[in-house]
């Protein structure tokens, strides 16, 4: 009788379904998936070896960079370590503001997220549905900081700068009429406050779209039920967090376990999944963005009576502002010394870790007392979920692979950092 041997194909690293420059390499019997070899490094920017020759402000952009799905929570975690190891305290207005856009961009992610995991299983509508969101998501980014994406709006301190009074508005052309401009422009007619108000009671609406489109759904149940399949125990061997671990059953977030900023001020509830499928991962990231939609609400209600500095007043860490620097002296020298040399960080180690929509995401830094760091290491939760592809892939079809990288919300760009 012939051998039957197993064959090997590889999958990307240019596949649509791969999110990002992932190899891999199937080791296959039939359709069934014997072994899956992730080969990674196609992506390869050598930011912690960068973030060395770059002084503390200027190695901040570089984060955006990381997952750039979620930027704004890259930015989050490296400013609190920077802010450990200076002792510096943070304005309670900047600290809602920083977790205002903390959610904010969970929800980016977990939009991207929804609709690109959709559409790698055969439903293409959700994706358009959850991009007309994140249009309004984006538009929040711009109107704070400028950029749709790369925000580097949290600075060491605080944030940039305050929230802007006004929201920009479009305008008619010869492809858009003056009543389809007016709708457009409904809830901009007042502050960004008020805009992101209107979003958060919108929101909600959208979010059972997706529900109707997708949690019933026959097809999606069965491309996601039973599918990958992570043990609590195995889940914490494996060291998932975020939605991996909470799909297995954990309740652990570091926004309820470790608080940082004014988490421990607000109210909302960690969802958790009980069979640790793709499926339950779907159904807890659905119920995050709820969560955060309700975190959103509690800080734009303190926000709104709350005003007060949003960044430090230590002008060796940051900048003072531009009518001081051009009036007075000091202020200025403080702006030249602080963009031509940076600030120097005391002798020693720091490690802070965020909720980011992933996972945990960590920076820890080690200052030698120098304007830059000495070395930086950045733990990224994809990275660590990448490893179990081929225990969670082994047994299933070709086609349950990408469903398993789709449940695992992988972005390269903090892989292959």
């Amino acid at each position: 009788m012939a051998d039957i041997k197993n064959y090997t194909l590889n999958f990307g690293p240019q596949h649509p379904a791969a999110h990002g420059v992932l190899r891999l390499v199937l080791e296959l019997d039939g359709e069934v998936i014997q072994r899956a070899d992730p080969h990674i490094g196609l992506l390869h920017r050598a930011t912690e070896k960068l973030a060395e020759s770059k002084t503390y402000i200027q190695a901040l952009p570089y984060m955006d960079r990381l997952d750039y799905m979620s930027m704004m929570c890259n930015e989050q975690a490296y400013c609190l370590a920077v802010e450990k190891m200076l002792a510096l305290e943070v304005p309670l207005r900047a600290q809602y503001i920083r977790v205002m856009f903390a959610e904010i961009t969970r929800m980016l992610n977990h939009l991207l997220w929804v609709g690109a995991h959709a559409i790698d299983c055969g439903a293409m509508t959700v994706m358009l549905f959850a991009f007309r969101e994140r249009e309004d998501l984006l538009d929040i980014y711009e109107a704070v900081s400028g950029a749709r994406l790369h925000a580097a709006y949290f600075r060491p301190g605080g944030v940039y700068r305050d929230l802007p009074d006004t929201m920009p508005r479009h305008e008619s052309n010869k492809i858009r009429s003056a009543k389809s401009t007016e709708a457009l422009n409904r809830a901009r007619n007042g502050s960004l406050l008020d805009f992101i108000d209107d979003f958060t009671q919108r929101f909600p609406t959208y979010l059972a779209e997706y529900h109707t489109l997708l949690t019933d759904n026959r097809i999606w149940k069965q491309r996601t039920v039973g599918i990958g399949v992570v043990t609590p125990e195995r889940a914490l061997n494996l060291g998932f967090t975020g939605p991996m671990l909470r799909g297995s059953g954990i309740a652990w977030d570091l926004r309820k376990k470790q608080p940082y900023e004014v988490y421990d001020r607000l109210d909302f509830d960690i969802p958790v999944g009980k069979t640790g499928d793709t499926y339950d991962r779907y159904l807890v990231r659905m119920e995050e963005m709820k969560q955060s939609n309700r975190i959103i609400k509690q800080c734009v209600d303190w926000l709104r009576v709350n005003p007060g500095p949003v960044i430090t007043d230590n002008h060796k860490i940051a900048p003072p502002d531009r009518e001081s620097m051009k009036s007075n002296m000091e202020e200025l020298i403080h702006h030249f010394k602080l963009f031509t040399e940076g600030f120097a960080v005391p002798e020693g180690e720091a490690y802070a870790a965020i909720e980011h929509p992933k996972g945990e995401f960590g920076i820890y830094l080690i200052s030698d007392g120098a304007n830059k760091p000495y070395r930086l290491k950045i733990r990224p939760p994809a990275f660590v979920h990448l490893s179990a592809l081929n225990e969670m892939g082994k047994g299933h079809m070709i086609a349950d692979a990408v469903a398993i990288i789709g449940t695992m919300d992988i972005v390269f760009g903090e892989v292959d950092r």
